[in-house]
């Protein structure tokens, strides 16, 4: 049996399994629209696992800090911060699931 579930009941879940810490409120509002999305495209339904979640995803507040978790050599990838910034994306989107927001 399935239940669907909306973005406070989402944040709820974080909560309740005293992990509201692990996002910020718009990292969760991206997650929760990241599942969403995925639900649509793909017509898989997900079923809510808030440890799950926390254990594969992590927010991040800018590339360079991102980047480092994965390759220590921040200096070699460019010649300047938006040559860097630019090809660690990419090379987080190659590896990784990037969910980029504001």
């Amino acid at each position: 049996m399935k239940k669907s579930i909306g973005f406070c009941e989402f944040t709820d879940a974080f909560t309740n399994m005293d992990r509201r810490e692990n996002f910020s409120y718009n990292g969760l509002k991206a997650l929760y629209e990241y599942f969403e999305q995925y639900e649509e495209d793909t017509g898989a339904e997900i079923e809510l696992d808030v440890i799950a979640i926390c254990c594969d995803f992590s927010e991040y507040s800018d590339v360079k800090e991102t980047y480092a978790i994965y390759q220590d050599d921040w200096e070699e990838i460019g010649e300047d911060e938006e040559e860097r910034e630019e090809k660690a994306k990419e090379y987080l989107q190659e590896n990784t699931t990037v969910i980029e927001f504001e």
